[in-house]
């Protein structure tokens, strides 16, 4: 009798390590530039975030009576802090990094059974419920002050900033560029005015304006992006349907309205919206498992985002799409299913010749 439970079965060398070690490579250059340029109190809001990601991580593994060690080394932990950090304003004070990371382990992950059982991506629900509930400590942003300037503070200073607070931070914040956009159109201002004062393409390329670590830089971004491509981590299909459906909403409006909806340019270059293309939408467990069902998830995260920062209360929409596809994810694999081998989309059984060795004949 034939063993149908033994397969030709080959493995691709693919490990949760390895992946995450991947990702963690990938997001390198972007944060190393965004520690530099905010210097000393976002790389202590960095080593907060992720220390405190991997102390919940654990906590929740041994509530679990699973093994800590094999779990906590498996780099998802790690990977869930670090994309934290990059979606929070780099001075915020220590307890959104805590709180933050609380969320998105205990919360976002454990609460769903873990690694690989989580129905929304971790690091989203955490900035989402952070924005929703410090809206001030989460909307404040700073001009870049690189860790080589005069007025940037210290190492003991830096500290300070991110566990007491800085008597002048109030008076040196602002929002980003978007929300100063939102604001300044709610004031009856043409775009193209705002544009004029506010937004330098060359500058927002290359990051050195004021927002969240994983912001700053769209460049550094894409370059993540695709090193994630090159090895096989990701497809192309979320990413380049996320583009391509923003690209194509905001050219529709801008050419309609050019005083009132903002360009493709603007909307690629600011806030998050390249970085969660390639490392926030991604994500294996919250996306779709077909390449045709990616699409359509991508370009759902692209129309949602274009829609909320055009039209919503929030200038910045990326983590709100991104968390409403994730609710999506399973209706669409329901929908969208892979095709099997040996028949139709429909399922139904391909037709063969007598002569097998020609292949099916439809």
């Amino acid at each position: 009798m034939t063993d149908v439970t033994s397969g030709p079965f080959l493995h691709s060398g693919a490990s949760v390590s390895r992946t995450m070690g991947l990702v963690i490579l990938a997001l390198v250059p972007s944060t190393a530039f965004g520690l530099y340029l905010y210097g000393w109190p976002a790389i202590t809001l960095f080593v907060v975030t992720i220390s405190s990601a991997l102390l919940f991580e654990a906590i929740a593994l041994k509530l679990a009576g699973k093994p800590i060690l094999p779990f906590l080394t498996d780099g998802s932990g790690l990977l869930t802090g670090w994309l934290l950090a990059m979606t929070l304003p780099p001075w915020a004070p220590w307890w959104i990094g805590l709180i933050g990371s609380m969320i998105a382990i205990l919360l976002a992950k454990h609460a769903f059974g873990g690694l690989g059982q989580n129905i929304f991506n971790p690091a989203m629900i955490a900035r989402t419920v952070l924005l929703i509930s410090f809206p001030v400590q989460m909307t404040q942003f700073l001009p870049p002050l690189p860790l080589s300037s005069a007025n940037a503070p210290g190492f003991r200073e830096g500290i300070e900033v991110v566990l007491t607070g800085h008597a002048g931070l109030d008076a040196l914040s602002g929002a980003s560029l978007l929300g100063s956009i939102k604001t300044q159109l709610g004031q009856g201002e043409t775009l193209p005015s705002i544009l004029a004062s506010l937004f330098d393409m060359r500058d927002a390329a290359i990051g050195s304006i004021a927002g969240s670590m994983g912001e700053t830089s769209a460049l550094l971004a894409l370059l993540g992006g695709l090193f994630l491509l090159i090895t096989r981590v990701i497809s192309w299909h979320i990413p380049v349907s996320m583009i391509a459906a923003m690209v194509a909403l905001s050219t529709l409006c801008h050419s309609l309205n050019p005083d009132l909806y903002l360009g493709p340019d603007v909307h690629l270059l600011s806030g998050a919206f390249l970085f969660s293309a390639f490392f926030i939408a991604t994500d294996y467990v919250t996306a779709p498992g077909t390449d045709r069902g990616k699409i359509i998830f991508g370009a759902g995260i692209g129309m949602l985002t274009f829609v909320i920062r055009t039209w919503a209360a929030y200038p910045e929409g990326v983590a709100f799409a991104v968390l409403l596809m994730n609710a999506t994810a399973p209706l669409i694999d329901a929908y969208v299913r892979p095709l099997i081998y040996g028949r139709t989309r429909k399922g139904t059984p391909l037709s063969y010749p007598d002569d097998h060795t020609k292949g099916p004949t439809s």
